[in-house]
């Protein structure tokens, strides 16, 4: 069991596989949640990508009076800072990293793998993307936080200290408030990370002009 890859959705690329985007899921959902973001990122033909939409492993979350659902991590308390339970996180990082490394195996280079990561999801994809001892080609956090940013510093890899990365969020998101995310932001900026800081007039959900602005930065990145 241990070995075996996430169950996942995937969408092939259009042509020649010449790379591809992780893209997790929030806190309930599934990989299904965000397959149909795909076409709506309306990336070129010529760059070759493919799309993993693994789901998330289902287990208890405490704050939801312990309801088994699909989750990256348990989330113990509302607590801003003890927030996200680093076991599962460490867990689903390993998980996904398992993608990254068969793609890798498969073929793709790391620098045209791209993580992308929604609430729960982005938590996994910056502590992934910045331990990661590969380059990859960037990674997308939206509407998300960073778990245990005091350990960043310690334990970031070389290897990922330039990777793009695009910070996305709601100026009205109730669920995971603006404030977190652009701490999250400034603990990059601060670990002398190349991010870019966006938001936009919504809640905790994706918009269109937030996609069409994921879209410039995925082509940007890939194209490379």
């Amino acid at each position: 069991m241990e070995n075996e890859l996430l169950p996942s959705v995937e969408i092939a690329a259009k042509g020649d596989h010449k790379a591809t985007i992780i893209w997790l899921h929030g806190l309930g959902d599934s990989g299904n949640g965000f397959a149909p973001i795909a076409p709506e990122l309306k990336l070129p033909d010529e760059l070759g990508v493919k799309f993993i939409f693994p789901h998330a492993p289902i287990r208890p979350v405490t704050i939801n009076n312990g309801m088994e659902m699909r989750a990256w991590y348990d989330i113990k308390s509302l607590d801003m800072e003890s927030r996200a339970d680093i076991e599962g996180v460490i867990e689903s990082s390993a998980a996904v990293q398992k993608l990254i490394e068969n793609e890798i195996e498969a073929g793709i280079d790391s620098r045209k793998i791209l993580l992308a990561g929604f609430s729960q999801g982005g938590v996994i994809a910056l502590h992934l993307g910045t331990r990661f001892n590969q380059p990859l080609a960037g990674i997308v956090a939206l509407s998300t936080y960073m778990c245990a940013p005091d350990t960043l510093q310690l334990q970031k890899s070389e290897e990922n200290q330039d990777t793009p990365v695009m910070f996305a969020h709601g100026q009205q998101d109730e669920v995971v408030p603006l404030f977190l995310g652009n701490a999250a932001y400034q603990v990059m900026l601060n670990n002398g990370y190349n991010v870019t800081w966006k938001e936009y007039v919504m809640q905790h959900n994706v918009c269109m002009p937030e996609v069409n602005d994921i879209s410039s930065f995925i082509q940007d990145k890939l194209a490379q």
